[in-house]
């Protein structure tokens, strides 16, 4: 089977994004049990629960489903420019009466090891965002019996991920919450919407492609399949799901937050991703682009962002959302699958009656 094929076998061709700090292995097991493809989030999980994570979901289920992971090289930040980056902090902690921590020894989870955990594993779809893998680890994937799925914001970055052996592509557009995926080109040139993006990447590259950014309902999904996509990814829609952990502070920011209340920010976590604006994004905007790249911004910030969840300060929270956000609806995540497929075909059908009357008129 090809990864084409699975995702033409798919009993409703929607795909759980994997968003780290607020899907679980629940929700992808919800969403795969339901007809979907759900996803595990790994970015932050350390080997062991990568595989215990892709252990749970295939006890619950036989039907397919993806890890994620974030590609990312060991960081070591000289100590003065920890030094400025805390003290740039420093009055955000201490507003929330946090203390500033001392500069961390690690600052993220080692991607060489997750990535032996993910091919120990060996999950029907093996994800991955932020740069590209080798080659070699590709294929050592792809012999563990994983298709390999590509993380695109441009036709150049779908063309690298298709010329190093990648089974498919997830065509990221600009309106998608959370961290922006570009490797190639920075972010001002890597903004391209869903829509144009999907349809000039499979133009580009053959191999079949997940449309993601900005996909809230059934609507969305069958305009994404119209142009060609092999299935529709959704992230945002699930954040106010039962299997989230967002929590009450996230959730109410959505409700409450006002038309188009979302941004890019490079402020939580040194690498452009879109959410809900809030104090800190806006008072950090005019240095945002001189605080160290991700992680070790994210590493720095997660005390800050923890204490603002603990005292329920939504203005010191990294919330991200996609843009079209404030749709999301509460649910069960399997069964808000099975109502946007059913949306997605009513809204095929209406396009083709409505296509057939003006044909005959």
């Amino acid at each position: 089977m090809s990864l084409r094929a699975l995702l033409d076998n798919l009993r409703i061709p929607i795909v759980q994004a994997p968003m780290a700090g607020a899907s679980t292995p629940q929700m992808a097991l919800a969403v795969s049990r339901a007809g979907g493809l759900g996803s595990v989030a790994a970015a932050a999980f350390a080997p062991d629960e990568i595989e215990a994570a892709a252990a749970l979901v295939r006890s619950g289920t036989d039907a397919p489903f993806a890890v994620n992971l974030l590609v990312s090289a060991s960081s070591s930040p000289e100590p003065e420019m920890l030094d400025r980056a805390l003290e740039r902090l420093r009055p955000w902690y201490e507003a929330l009466g946090a203390t500033l921590p001392e500069p961390p020894n690690r600052f993220a989870q080692d991607f060489d090891a997750q990535f032996e955990a993910t091919l120990r594993a060996a999950p029907p779809i093996a994800s991955f965002a932020f740069d590209m893998i080798s080659r070699e680890r590709i294929a050592a994937l792809k012999s563990a019996g994983s298709y390999v799925v590509g993380t695109a914001n441009t036709v150049a970055e779908a063309k690298a991920w298709a010329e190093a052996g990648a089974d498919g592509i997830c065509a990221q557009g600009m309106e998608a919450g959370g961290h922006r995926g570009n490797f190639l080109a920075d972010v001002d040139d890597s903004l391209i919407g869903t829509m144009p993006l999907v349809a000039t990447v499979l133009a580009a590259v053959d191999l079949p492609v997940i449309a993601a950014g900005g996909i809230m309902d059934g609507r969305g999904v069958a305009a994404t399949l119209a142009l060609g996509a092999g299935a529709a990814q959704m992230g945002s829609a699930f954040l106010a799901s039962d299997q989230a952990i967002t929590g009450t502070i996230w959730q109410t920011a959505i409700r409450e937050a006002p038309d188009d209340p979302t941004r890019l920010t490079r402020a939580f976590s040194g690498r452009f991703a879109r959410g809900l604006e809030n104090r800190f994004t806006r008072e950090m905007r005019s240095v945002e682009r001189d605080v160290p790249a991700y992680p070790v911004q994210n590493r720095l910030t997660q005390p800050l962002r923890a204490a603002a969840a603990k005292v329920g300060d939504p203005d010191m929270m990294s919330l991200w959302a996609g843009q079209a956000v404030k749709l999301a609806q509460p649910g069960d995540a399997g069964e808000m699958v099975k109502h946007w497929w059913a949306q997605a075909q009513e809204t095929a059908q209406a396009l083709a009656a409505q296509t057939a009357a003006r044909r005959r008129s």
